[in-house]
């Protein structure tokens, strides 16, 4: 059995938010018990931070936030890291994307997601029912929600700091051949990618990832690494897995996410498995 940390690093879609993309009012009390008790509780996710109030329940609060899978961190509301893609690493890949009919989400800081008015036909096409049964249905529900009120279709890029690129395909075949162009435009340009599912790949700043954004945070707070447990269940928290001294895995998360975990969930993000770990290691 895990030892008990100080500071809990909690992953979202697959871990505390459910197949429905919702967070259980059972998982936000068990998270406000621990920080009575004196343990720091903060989130570790692929989202951005103005994604994360419709999926919680109202006054889920936590200790910090490290967002976009390491890109950025907060503290409440006030942003305490930061780091940005490039506009000119924007500009090609919004080109490469459209040339390979990818559906992405662009995210700034500050503002909604936004994709270009002229590449909506096709992103729109894409989300076509039915659904594809190897999509799961919390990555589906996502998307819908995104083309019907979520992303702000604009005419040209807008800004000048961007948190991160989203990218979706209903085939595998399709995000694998574009995981390939990525691959191939890392040779010029350096870059992180990473994935949370089988359909879908991010963009970040090169040698950014939740690990690193997980360091930022415990600087913030005076916290050692040494006492630090991360709770995760897919790719994109690889890093953050094998960066905390105590790594859990979800009992939803593939095997190869469970062999980096010094143990492994009971219960499925559907049946709160993180709250009833959660209870029954610390309360």
């Amino acid at each position: 059995m895990l030892k008990k940390p100080k500071a809990i690093f909690l992953d979202m879609d697959g871990t505390i938010l459910n197949h429905q993309n919702q967070v259980s009012l059972k998982t936000k009390e068990i998270i406000d018990d621990l920080r009575r008790d004196g343990f720091f509780v903060f989130i570790a996710t692929g989202r951005s931070f103005d994604e994360i109030a419709s999926v919680v329940p109202e006054g889920f609060e936590v200790d910090g936030y490290v967002t976009s899978n390491g890109m950025a961190g907060y503290v409440g509301t006030n942003c305490v890291f930061q780091h940005t893609l490039p506009l000119e690493l924007v500009e090609t890949i919004i080109e490469k994307a459209r040339e390979y009919k990818v559906y992405y989400e662009l995210f700034p800081y500050g503002a909604s997601r936004m994709t270009l008015k002229q590449d909506k036909e096709y992103i729109i096409h894409e989300i076509r029912e039915p659904k594809p049964e190897s999509v799961g249905i919390n990555e589906w529900l996502s998307r819908k929600e995104a083309i019907n009120g979520k992303i702000a279709w604009k005419d040209s890029i807008e800004g000048r700091e961007f948190s991160k690129f989203y990218f979706f395909a209903r085939t595998k075949e399709h995000i694998n051949q574009w995981k390939q162009v990525l691959e191939e435009l890392r040779k010029e340009v350096d870059f992180t990618a990473s994935t949370s599912s089988s359909h879908n790949v991010e963009v970040m700043v090169a040698n950014v990832n939740k690990a690193t954004g997980i360091e930022q945070m415990l600087a913030k707070f005076n916290l050692s690494v040494e006492e630090t447990m991360g709770i995760g269940d897919s790719d994109n928290d690889i890093q953050m897995l094998q960066y905390v001294s105590m790594p859990v895995a979800m009992q939803n998360a593939p095997d190869h996410i469970k062999e980096l975990a010094a143990e492994v969930t009971e219960l499925t993000c559907d049946e709160d498995g993180v709250c009833h770990f959660l209870t029954t290691r610390f309360r």
